[in-house]
């Protein structure tokens, strides 16, 4: 079996539930406690595929009002990304459209996949009616609280990662 390494990227603003998404994903965990993470957290998990272990490094970033605040050498060697936003809030995802932009033209064809996170905060109904009315489709829908697509969103991006080498 092939055995590969990659550079994960974790973007979007504060307190879209980066960090929930990586402990809930790497350590099957969750806190309601609320840390803000300072510069960048790496962790690690390995996700194995038909044929291939992908060993993720995983660059949890802190959350920043625009990715045009990353230090730049956060992005280099990145693979794939993971845009997290929270549904529930809008702010997380108005200039959505720019900040991806930024990042596509940072790291020019590598994999990204746009999730929308704590869907656990709406009702019935509500997650098609708010999808339905953005602008920027998610690519996956999740929540970290309660292990809603987690796994499938690392996955996905997995196999967009492997399509790519």
């Amino acid at each position: 079996m092939q055995e590969v390494n990659k550079k994960v990227l974790l973007l979007g603003r504060l307190g879209v539930g980066k960090t929930s998404l990586v402990n809930r994903f790497v350590h099957n965990r969750f806190s309601d406690t609320y840390f803000s993470t300072i510069g960048v957290r790496i962790e690690k998990k390995q996700v194995v595929l038909t044929d291939v272990n992908m060993n993720l490094v995983i660059w949890d970033i802190a959350g920043e009002s625009s990715q045009r605040n990353t230090p730049q050498s956060y992005f280099l060697g990145a693979h794939g990304i993971i845009y997290l936003f929270d549904i529930t809030v809008a702010t997380t995802y108005e200039n959505i459209e720019e900040e991806i932009a930024f990042v596509k033209q940072k790291l020019a064809g590598v994999p990204f996949v746009i999730v929308a996170n704590k869907t656990d905060l709406l009702g019935p109904g509500e997650l098609e009616l708010l999808v339905k009315n953005m602008k920027v489709k998610p690519d996956m829908t999740c929540s970290a609280k309660n292990n809603i697509n987690v796994e499938p969103v690392f996955v996905e991006l997995c196999k967009l990662m492997l399509l790519n080498s």
